[in-house]
């Protein structure tokens, strides 16, 4: 327990800002981590970003890396933090080491207790991970994990060393993506298809049940009805939702992610984005619904295995408003106007094998 409670207390460091021109970097997606010999606690090395909105590689040289997250599992991030799990004991890391404002010679390191599992349920496979804030925002911040399966786990690091651990009342839930909205300041967690939610909130009790919400569809295009129901039959499609709030918490969407499957050199389907559906929650004097929309404005919405997150076009010069960019189902960016997928302009080869997927927020000094 010692050692938990001496990583629980991070020190806080002067951001280094030497290799930058503007107080705010990003969005990015991390792409390689190279550790060299460790001294001292950390390890000595370069991380290599990529930012979307430039279409050019960030490297970040002479960076300190924590040496416990070198043999560790990597199994999430959320804004700009990422998580691994340590294979040794099962403790939860997390570090903002990749964020490029974080101390070049002192990053941050948390340690969270171990996830362990509730019967009949696994945390071998972690889906996602979301939070509620920023260690550095909120002391009485919690983080959320998501199990591949039925569990949920959630920890406040500030007041409880344990995890509470629940399991979804349905279970249809093995691959939703939890997300956190500040709005509600409640967990939610979509189920397949988008038909319905499941809310936590902050004062999570294993007594209580999450709150579940039925999500009505309006304005659904004809012109994409049909296509969806067809691709619903065919084994090799599958679909994925995200529920995302705008930056001010006015606006929040649901979004269905459309992949399809082909077969690879491998014999192994490869799945490849075929299309995106963004629905708009709208509050009617008949209720709450999810409306179709084709236009979310300047926003661009950022998907991956991370947890999924909004970004005003106009604040970042070079993003392109009123589109989604994905990595997960292939790398790219999709046109909410024209409902076309297009790729990056990187640097040849530098998108080819991406290992961890996730986008990572902008960040500032």
């Amino acid at each position: 327990m010692s050692r938990l409670l001496f990583k629980l207390s991070p020190l806080i460091h002067k951001r280094s800002a030497r290799s930058f021109s503007s107080s705010t970097t990003g969005p990015f997606l991390s792409l390689s981590v190279g550790a060299g010999p460790s001294s001292e606690g950390v390890s000595i090395g370069e991380v290599v970003l990529f930012d979307p909105a430039k279409e050019e590689l960030l490297k970040l040289t002479d960076k300190a890396i924590p040496e416990e997250i070198i043999s560790a599992k990597w199994i999430g991030a959320s804004k700009g933090w990422s998580f691994y799990s340590d294979t040794q004991d099962r403790c939860v890391l997390m570090s903002d080491f990749l964020n490029p404002w974080a101390s070049e010679s002192k990053p941050k390191l948390l340690t969270l207790p171990p996830l362990n599992p509730l019967l009949s349920c696994q945390t071998d496979l972690i889906w996602n991970v979301a939070m509620s804030c920023c260690p550095d925002d909120d002391e009485d911040w919690v983080v959320g994990i998501k199990s591949l399966g039925d569990q949920l786990s959630f920890c406040r690091p500030r007041r409880d060393l344990r995890w509470t651990k629940f399991q979804t009342p349905f279970d249809y839930f093995p691959t939703s993506n939890l997300t956190y909205s500040k709005r509600d300041r409640k967990f939610h967690l979509p189920g397949p298809g988008g038909h319905h939610l499941l809310s936590y909130d902050l004062h999570f009790d294993k007594a209580d049940q999450p709150e579940f919400h039925e999500l009505k569809f309006r304005n659904f295009p004809e012109s994409f009805k049909y296509d969806s129901e067809l691709s619903e039959l065919f084994p090799s499609s599958c679909r994925t939702e995200r529920f995302v709030e705008s930056p001010s918490g006015d606006e929040r969407f649901l979004v269905k992610w459309y992949a399809k499957g082909c077969l690879a050199y491998s014999s192994k389907i490869s799945y490849e984005t075929q299309r995106f559906m963004v629905f708009r929650e709208e509050e009617t004097t008949e209720g709450r619904f999810m409306c179709y929309t084709d236009d979310i404005g300047d926003l661009c919405i950022f998907v991956s295995k991370s947890e999924a997150f909004c970004v005003p076009a106009s604040s970042v010069p070079g993003l392109k408003p009123n589109s989604i960019y994905f990595v997960g189902f292939g790398v790219g960016i999709y046109d909410l106007t024209t409902r076309d997928v297009s790729s990056f302009n990187a640097p040849k080869g530098a998108l080819n094998h991406i290992v961890n997927r996730y986008w990572f927020p902008p960040s500032s000094s």
